[in-house]
């Protein structure tokens, strides 16, 4: 694995290995050391969860890390994103971590840079390491992906957690419902009603609105919004005895889920925080040490 893009182009098998090995670091079962290699973070989109957890991972593997900021870049002069990233694989750098708003990115980064490349989120197409994350949160709780049944809820069209996350939970064997009022509806899924379906999933995965990525013209009421698609106490109750809830943050609070449900019981939304510094050492070990190999 010289890059990771998009999650789908891994094969199931280098995905569990992923997950097992992000697991054995959180086991204290390995203690993986990556020393004198340099990870440059390129966020051209705000991040605190993924930013700072990929951060956080590459302290823990004893790596050296240089976090850009384009806001005091000469991306202010006009430097392209091309030009900025060719600048930094020619400092030396061992490995790029990326995120940007436009699908996609990566293409013109293909066969042009020749340093590894973790897709940290593009638009609102792929966040790969954000469903890993994901995808060993439910692994811990139920054991297993086969059989399980997971409803996604909210801004689907605009969210790359909703498509990275309902495309390779399906082809790990997991039952995916979609549920979502009909302005934020991608027409490439079926959708069911809310309500109907909370008490018979085993994961509930709430999303946030992508207020950044709205038409000015897409306009929706709060209020309205949690009442119809919020999570709260009164839908808690219905669900399964041992479902989980979890969400890939930030949460708009008392619009997607309310205040007290964030830490309620089913909640495994810090959880999967946690979870994100072990799977993102993971994707940094796999990559760096085949490199290494090759």
């Amino acid at each position: 694995m010289k890059n990771l893009l998009r999650l789908q182009d891994l094969s199931i098998e280098e995905i569990n290995n992923i997950l097992d090995l992000a697991q054995s670091i959180k086991d204290k079962e390995i203690s993986p050391l990556v020393e004198n290699k340099i990870i440059a973070n390129l966020f051209f989109e705000p991040s605190t969860r993924t930013h700072y957890s990929f951060a956080t991972a590459e302290a823990r593997l004893g790596c050296k890390t240089i976090d850009f900021s384009p806001n005091s870049s000469s991306m202010k002069k006009g430097e392209t994103f091309y030009d900025t990233i060719k600048t930094f694989e020619s400092f030396g750098v061992d490995g790029l971590v990326i995120r940007d708003a436009k699908n996609q990115w990566y293409k013109e980064l293909i066969d042009k840079i020749k340093v590894p490349i973790i897709n940290a989120g593009d638009g609102s197409a792929d966040h790969p390491t954000q469903t890993l994350l994901d995808l060993l949160t439910i692994k811990q709780e139920f054991g297993k992906f086969e059989g399980l049944k997971v409803l996604v809820v909210g801004d689907i069209s605009h969210s790359r957690v909703a498509h990275s996350n309902i495309l390779n939970m399906r082809r790990l064997g997991i039952q995916v419902f979609v549920s979502a009022p009909d302005i934020f509806k991608d027409n490439q899924y079926n959708y069911v009603d809310f309500d109907e379906y909370i008490s018979k999933v085993d994961v509930i995965n709430m999303l946030r609105i992508q207020n950044e990525r709205l038409e000015k013209d897409c306009k929706y009421n709060v209020q309205q919004y949690n009442k119809e698609f919020g999570l709260n106490n009164e839908r808690l109750r219905k669900m399964k005895p041992n479902a989980i809830i979890i969400h890939p943050a930030p949460f708009n609070r008392n619009v997607e889920i309310n205040d007290d449900v964030v830490e309620s019981k089913p909640s495994r939304i810090f959880k999967q925080i946690s979870n994100g510094v072990y799977v993102r050492m993971a994707v940094l070990l796999t990559i760096l040490k085949g490199n290494n190999h090759e």
